[in-house]
């Protein structure tokens, strides 16, 4: 069972939309090298807003990718990418439907 999960909020900075959503689009590879993540999404909100939810059966899965290349690679490009460092927040997963 899937217990817990991140949502993680970008803001592109004006003229880097595209670049935003091209590394969330690269980034699929990476997050696919997790075991622990059992359901990864990357979407866009608005012209600037990004966002990515992910989630995980339990504490260490979130942590593994909270370590992981993934926010490695974001934190790297957050400077010369968002306008504002990424908002990073801790959910805890009520119900969850996953198809295998």
């Amino acid at each position: 069972m899937t217990t817990k999960a991140l949502f993680v909020r970008l803001e592109a900075k004006p003229g880097k939309e595209n670049e935003v959503a091209k590394f969330l689009r690269d980034a699929q590879g990476l997050v696919q090298q997790e075991p622990a993540t059992t359901a990864w999404f990357a979407i866009r909100l608005g012209s600037t807003i990004f966002a990515i939810f992910d989630a995980f059966p339990d504490d260490a899965g979130r942590d593994a990718h909270l370590s992981g290349k993934v926010a490695e690679a974001l934190m790297e490009k957050a400077p010369e990418l968002l306008a504002e460092p990424p908002k990073i927040e801790k959910a805890d997963v009520l119900a969850d439907r996953l198809l295998d």
